[in-house]
């Protein structure tokens, strides 16, 4: 089945014109993406909205002590940053994504349609959750999520710095996320 020019082929989808493909960022894709890009811009996606409910075994915590990280999740709307990858270098790039993203195989890759800044509707390569994994957290209270922000510290860092940077990297773009401000002003005021 051809979706808005999108075809499944071995390895995941491509492009039916050759020209392009996007991917959407709503967590550290955001401030690190990790790969070439032709442009980037701000994007909007309906159907799934940004949560701090996947526990991190590897980037931002271990399995002895989980981090949080976020996830998209079904229903509302979610503002990230879309990014257009060059046909030649989509093979790199989605190989780097799965290696990045699908550690434990907690997201499911999906093509969504995307709201670009310019007006432009474009589908976009996107990683939701899988609430039937054994690390969706699902929705844990703002306590809860604090203590194992706090206490978790992964390969890629401390779990409070990748709250705080998505949250810091969201305002400057000025994108309103104010569960996402206020759990990064709370962990910023503890110095």
């Amino acid at each position: 089945m051809v979706r808005a020019g999108i075809v499944p082929a071995e390895g995941g989808w491509v492009s039916a014109t050759g020209q392009s493909h996007w991917v959407f960022g709503y967590g550290s894709l955001i401030w690190l993406p990790g790969f070439r890009f032709r442009q980037r811009q701000q994007a909007l996606l309906r159907g799934a909205h940004r949560s701090l409910c996947i526990y991190s075994h590897r980037h931002r915590g271990t399995p002895q002590a989980p981090g949080l990280v976020f996830g998209l999740t079904r229903g509302g709307s979610c503002n990230g940053m879309a990014f257009e990858v060059a046909a030649e270098d989509w093979p790199e790039t989605r190989d780097y994504l799965r290696e990045r993203e699908q550690v434990s195989g907690v997201y499911r890759e999906a093509m969504r349609s995307v709201r670009l800044a310019d007006g432009q509707a474009v589908e976009a390569l996107v990683f939701l959750v899988d609430p039937g994994h054994a690390q969706y957290a699902g929705r844990l209270d703002v306590t809860e999520q604090l203590r194992l922000v706090r206490r978790s510290h992964g390969r890629s860092g401390p779990n409070r710095d990748y709250v705080i940077n998505t949250a810091r990297h969201l305002e400057d773009l000025g994108v309103a996320d104010a569960y996402l401000s206020a759990l990064a002003r709370l962990l910023e005021a503890e110095g």
